[in-house]
């Protein structure tokens, strides 16, 4: 009878991590000081948050599958679609997609989560990093830039740590090498073999390293 109830329990809690990893996430919107309106995916609902920002040739669909694997690790993960993808919308400039990156961070704080991190990909690389000189302290906790677009002043970056990633060979190698130069401290940076330029690294050999570096950074802080 024991041994029954056991794995009657056993099973329950692989169900409940197998539907965990499954569930659809959670479609919410929220709006940019400057107007817009900004849809996303939110996953999980951990006290950890953390914000995705894809790059240009990309969504927010494309942040799922770390996002998910957040999500299991009790992080509540938002993966959004910057104005003029998918339902994004509106703004008075369209090119101010640093504040779609500050409106989620502070609807993530707004949520009652204990920290925010953020994540970027090119295009939302630079957008995160942007959004990283202006935000208030304590605003990002952990700020994660793969192969990010180059901002006018990186040293001005606020975060409690930064980690920049690039593959060895692209061409925007030596942008990433001097922003991170100039980027304050604490800060590594990890160069990645290969060419392949930000998300499109999940598409080459290097997508696990690239997905265990970036959960181990944003992990790292757990004990």
């Amino acid at each position: 009878m024991k041994a029954s109830v056991k794995h009657l329990a056993l099973v329950l809690m692989m169900f409940a991590v197998t539907l965990t990893a499954t569930a659809a996430p959670k479609d919410v919107s929220f709006t940019t000081a400057d107007g817009a309106v900004i849809d996303a995916d939110l996953y999980g609902v951990g006290a950890h948050g953390v914000v995705f920002a894809h790059g240009a040739a990309f969504d927010k669909k494309s942040w799922a599958a770390l996002a998910r694997r957040l999500a299991d690790l009790g992080y509540r993960a938002l993966a959004i679609d910057f104005r003029g993808y998918g339902k994004s919308r509106g703004g008075r400039n369209s090119r101010a997609l640093d504040q779609d990156v500050l409106a989620a961070v502070r609807w993530l704080h707004a949520q009652g989560v204990s920290s925010v991190d953020v994540v970027g990909g090119s295009m939302g690389g630079g957008a995160a990093g942007q959004a990283a000189t202006e935000v208030r302290p304590g605003e990002i906790d952990k700020l994660v830039l793969l192969s990010p677009m180059p901002i006018a002043h990186p040293a001005l970056l606020q975060a409690a740590s930064i980690l920049y990633i690039a593959s060895r060979d692209e061409s925007l190698a030596p942008t990433v090498r001097q922003q991170f130069a100039q980027a304050p401290q604490p800060k590594q940076l990890i160069l990645l073999d290969g060419r392949a330029h930000a998300q499109n690294i999940f598409a080459t050999s290097q997508a696990q390293h690239l997905s265990d570096t970036i959960i181990q950074f944003l992990t790292s802080r757990k004990k």
